[in-house]
């Protein structure tokens, strides 16, 4: 049973009259006739009472033509909703980012599309690098916002800020009062590390085996702002980029002498699916704004 047979039904039963509905639906008599004749054959009872090229619906498909209608109905209500969710003016953007970014950066992002695009909606979804790469992988998020670049050619990545990483301590450490380091002079320091669903983590450890040299790791937090708590306590040192939600009281921020330390933020998303126009409009915006 297909659609069109469906909507050929429909025609023949509001107009009881094959010719009739043939050249309303811009097809050939033998060809609307045989259709209905298929569809009869398929459900097991006749639709209509026939009388030459003149048609009447009987029992069978006053009770069916309810049912399809309701159908049909649907069908158009579907395809005017993805319509909608699609439009790049009015649809829906379906979003994961890092957590520690929905406490400043994504809120501003969000706010000034919004200002320029007020029908557009988001559906957002924040997590460790894990879970948002998994929304991805899924295709329940269109777009991805991480620090952490694609390990393979399957994913498009647009950088979008680039900040500089600072060694953090308790101000009660004996380095509080630098303004600078090299992160060699801290080699044997107590160390707040993170676990293996933070993407900061991999970024961390490259840098210090490309310096030679080893971090002690005494505790592995979950997060970042886990990891600012700590310091602040006094449990160890850490790296952190400096951003909103992290700089507790009780840090010292010390500039990293060595080159290279930074936190990239990105939009990362899969070069071969399908993205909406609204998803498409909003990664234009992102290149422009900051490429």
């Amino acid at each position: 049973m297909e659609l069109t047979q469906l909507e050929y039904f429909l025609e023949v039963a509001r107009m009881e009259h094959l010719t009739k509905a043939a050249e309303s639906l811009s097809v050939t008599q033998p060809a609307l006739s045989h259709s209905i004749s298929k569809l009869e054959a398929e459900l097991g009872v006749p639709l209509f009472e026939r009388k030459g090229r003149n048609l009447q619906i009987n029992r069978y498909g006053t009770m069916f033509a309810k049912r399809v209608e309701a159908i049909l109905k649907e069908v158009e209500r579907g395809k005017q909703e993805i319509e909608e969710y699609a439009n790049p003016d009015s649809g829906v953007i379906h979003l994961s980012y890092l957590n520690i970014l929905g406490v400043d950066f994504i809120p501003h992002l969000i706010r000034e599309y919004q200002q320029a695009n007020p029908k557009i909606s988001f559906m957002l979804t924040q997590g460790d690098k894990g879970l948002i790469l998994g929304q991805i992988e899924t295709g329940d998020s269109d777009l991805m916002i991480t620090s952490e670049r694609p390990v393979d050619d399957s994913y498009d990545w647009l950088s979008i800020l680039s900040l500089p990483l600072y060694l953090i301590v308790s101000s009660q450490h004996p380095l509080a009062d630098r303004e600078s380091i090299s992160l060699k002079e801290i080699t044997g320091e107590p160390f707040v590390g993170l676990k293996k669903n933070c993407s900061l983590k991999d970024s961390l450890l490259a840098r210090v085996h490309h310096m030679n040299f080893t971090l002690v790791s005494t505790y592995d937090a979950e997060d970042l702002p886990t990891v600012a708590g700590f310091v602040s306590a006094g449990l160890g040192l850490s790296v952190l980029p400096k951003t909103a939600g992290l700089e507790l009281k009780g840090l010292r921020w010390i500039k990293i002498e060595d080159k290279g330390w930074v936190w990239e933020v990105g939009l990362h998303y899969k070069k071969n699916r399908f993205l909406s126009p609204a998803a498409q409009k909003f990664v234009s915006y992102i290149k422009e704004k900051y490429t």
